[in-house]
């Protein structure tokens, strides 16, 4: 079953004969641009975005991965911190950082003569609320792997068999994700995000989130990983190494990590 959701993938790349992938170094992202390189190889461009909202260790492993598998790759600047609709962060703020991407990309579809611009949403992305969607069907960005009816679990396992190293990868969202609705997002205050979870990794965490809250950071673990996080010489370190960061109040919260949490207060 997976293997045939697969070769619909193959052949609705192949249909599309040049391609530029929105590649962010992410699972689904990382499967697609491995996926139009298998089918059709340098006529497939990856492209990611060189964003403050990005982490610096996200680009790294995302150039180590292009490299290993000789994928065409380049970055392109973009300017979503020059937009006082996307500084302000309401709940379109995901909008405009990818109507800012799809408009470079598409500099780039015309500068290159590449007529399609694919991205890395699944089937699963559908049932969120993600007005970036919003963006690529007013930018006419193809979705080949919701097209191909492919889930999360199913891309997981593709990219394993496929002896890919982002198939385990946790899940990855912008740094401007961790700033609540309504708070301007800042590139001191992502920064300030960047390096705490860049830290938190240090101290062997894999799947987590550092909310900002002004004066407050809301810590977001694994469950699989909380009983870590509720020890006592550990609570100590993050304490000492977010109030080094500036928070006065560190937190812990006992919902544990879940996608999207900063939606939950929304009323869509």
């Amino acid at each position: 079953m997976v293997a045939q959701k697969q070769q619909k993938l193959f052949s609705l790349l192949g249909e599309m004969e040049r391609v530029i992938v929105a590649y962010s170094g992410g699972t689904d992202s990382a499967y697609l641009a491995w996926a139009a390189h298998e089918v059709l190889g340098e006529r497939a461009l990856a492209v990611t975005a060189d964003s403050a909202s990005i982490p610096a260790s996200h680009k790294r492993d995302a150039e180590d991965f292009v490299q290993r598998f000789g994928i065409s790759h380049e970055y392109i600047e973009t300017r979503e911190f020059e937009n006082p609709d996307y500084i302000k962060n309401d709940a379109n703020r995901c909008f405009h950082c990818k109507d800012e991407l799809f408009t470079r990309l598409e500099e780039v579809s015309r500068m290159r003569q590449i007529p399609n611009i694919i991205y890395g949403v699944n089937k699963d992305d559908l049932g969120d609320y993600r007005p970036g969607q919003n963006a690529a069907k007013q930018h006419q960005v193809k979705a080949p792997l919701v097209d191909a009816d492919l889930t999360k679990a199913e891309i997981r396992e593709l990219s394993r068999l496929a002896g890919l190293p982002t198939w385990d990868r946790p899940a990855a969202a912008c740094l401007s994700s961790r700033i609540p609705y309504g708070t301007p997002v800042t590139l001191q205050n992502i920064k300030t995000v960047e390096v705490g979870e860049e830290e938190m990794k240090a101290l062997g965490f894999r799947q987590f989130r550092t909310r900002f809250h002004g004066e407050l950071v809301r810590i977001e673990v694994a469950r699989e990983e909380m009983e870590k996080a509720l020890n006592l010489e550990m609570a100590g370190k993050l304490t000492a190494l977010f109030r080094k960061l500036g928070y006065k109040f560190v937190t812990l919260d006992l919902q544990g990590y879940r996608q999207g949490s900063m939606n939950e207060l929304l009323s869509i």
